[in-house]
């Protein structure tokens, strides 16, 4: 039975966001058992990075992602986090002010359909968990294989239901009851946890988003499942 429609307008995703970006950081931390920075460690890993790289960070929200880019060893030369939640990025712009990384890391608040960044003037692009709120997948993948370099690289985390019969049964049932719960209980916003689990039910599977990013032009895409399958790695690339 196909999931029921969920609406993904910028207005209300954006105010959906801002209404939890005080607690988003530690929710995600409770909800992934603290599993989450492994994925992010594991999808900047995949973009190889020399030192030298450009890296552009979609929904970047409070910049988690942005910041591992330049963790990393070596790290990002310059990161861009976009995102279109001012009270995200304000969260963000926070943690950068903590962790000296001023200078190094840009957050602007932009729309990840309409980014304003040059043709071709990136070396990799990443989105960590956000890529199924945007109205028009195509539209993003589109953007981004645009800006990226002959040869550029994409790194893309997205949660999924995984297929495995035991492992799916009792990831639906987290899903579905205890995530809810304790999304509310911390973040005190009923809506933001009751979309979350609908909004990855209605998410493309694996083969389908795959085929939009080829659809845009990227080359050697592999989907790598993580955590029992429970979220997906996927990369790819510019052809040169």
């Amino acid at each position: 039975m196909p999931a029921a429609p969920v609406s993904k307008t910028p207005d209300r995703i954006a105010g959906m966001f801002d209404a939890i970006a005080g607690r988003y950081d530690l929710l995600n931390h409770i909800l992934s058992l603290g599993i989450d920075r492994r994925w992010r460690t594991r999808a900047i890993r995949s973009l190889a990075l020399t030192g030298r790289e450009r890296v552009l960070d979609l929904c970047t929200g409070t910049a988690d992602l942005a910041v591992a880019a330049r963790a990393a060893t070596p790290p990002a030369q310059r990161v861009v986090g976009v995102d279109f939640a001012g009270a995200m990025l304000r969260v963000g712009q926070e943690k950068l002010r903590r962790l000296g990384l001023e200078a190094a890391i840009v957050l602007v608040r932009g729309d990840a359909v309409r980014l304003p960044v040059a043709d071709r003037s990136v070396d990799a692009v990443t989105i960590g968990f956000g890529i199924r709120n945007v109205e028009n997948m195509q539209a993003v993948c589109d953007e981004m294989h645009r800006v990226l370099a002959p040869g550029g690289r994409i790194a893309i985390l997205e949660f999924a239901i995984p297929t495995v019969p035991g492992v799916r049964g009792a990831y639906l049932w987290y899903f579905r009851h205890v995530l809810p719960w304790i999304g509310r209980l911390v973040s005190r916003h009923r809506g933001a946890y009751e979309y979350l689990p609908a909004s990855v039910s209605a998410f493309e599977t694996s083969d389908e988003f795959v085929t939009i990013l080829r659809r845009s032009g990227f080359v050697e895409i592999f989907a790598v499942p993580l955590t029992f399958g429970t979220v997906f790695l996927y990369t790819g690339r510019r052809h040169a």
